[in-house]
């Protein structure tokens, strides 16, 4: 949707088409080790081809790189358009959520860590420092740029009260960033510690620090987020919070 909205040098449109209409779109994301893609065909226009036609598009436009291509929802239709085309199962992204009306307990934030809210044009560079080792491993979220935060910080539904940051001696050592869908659902955008701080509670504390802004100033009566199923360790936490899975994601690849 950003590359729709702002237009950009890596992404691609792919569009299959019948009697002069559009029947599937595909997008596709150059990046340093891989091509990412995300596509989507008509439900009138679906069982004619046209899925295939656009992997096998996003695969010729992907060159040597590895193709990685998101199915949103672990459906049978997904997974056999995948077989089809020689694509496997490369990963699994979790939706979890839990009610805001349920009990959350108090934040305990360590004694020598303080935490404040995000200030446009003074932060950016710093939160990027953090997010990028926090996400290190992290396929996509590890690889921001400065650029990839000016876009988000442009949409509507940015909010730097429900942005908030763990700092250690003047120095951030882990955020979380709340995000609102439609007035009606509060997300977990994105939440991260810098190694270094992990093992004190910093990344519980900034947790329900944000889930309780959600639920007191933004008066929202439920919360979502997005976690890989092999990070044991978050999906613990959430758990241990309240979350339990709601859907998958799955991505799929040629290896």
């Amino acid at each position: 949707m950003l590359h729709l909205r702002y237009g950009g040098e890596t992404g691609m449109d792919l569009t299959t088409t019948a009697e002069g209409h559009v029947t599937g779109y595909a997008y596709l994301e150059a990046g340093a080790d891989s091509a990412a893609g995300e596509l989507v065909v008509d439900p009138a226009s679906r069982r004619r081809g046209a899925g295939r036609a656009l992997v096998t598009a996003l695969a010729g436009r992907a060159g040597k790189e590895p193709l990685r291509v998101w199915a949103h929802g672990d459906l049978p239709a997904a997974a056999a358009l995948a077989r089809a085309t020689g694509l496997q199962r490369v990963r699994a992204l979790w939706q979890m959520g839990r009610s805001l009306r349920d009990p959350l307990p108090e934040p305990t934030v360590p004694a020598d860590v303080s935490i404040r809210t995000f200030v446009p044009g003074r932060d950016e560079g710093e939160w990027l420092r953090v997010n990028a080792l926090a996400f290190a491993h992290h396929p996509e979220q590890g690889a921001w740029t400065r650029a990839d935060l000016s876009l988000r910080e442009r949409e509507g539904w940015f909010d730097p009260a429900g942005f908030f940051l763990a700092e250690r001696d003047g120095r951030l050592v882990g955020f979380h960033w709340t995000k609102v869908h439609g007035g009606t659902t509060g997300e977990v955008y994105v939440i991260g510690v810098d190694p270094a701080a992990h093992g004190g509670g910093l990344g519980r504390a900034l947790t329900l620090t944000g889930l309780r802004y959600l639920r007191d100033e933004r008066h929202l009566a439920e919360v979502m987020l997005y976690v890989d199923e092999t990070n044991r360790a978050a999906v613990g936490m959430y758990e241990r919070l309240g979350f339990t899975r709601t859907s998958v994601d799955v991505m799929y690849g040629t290896g």
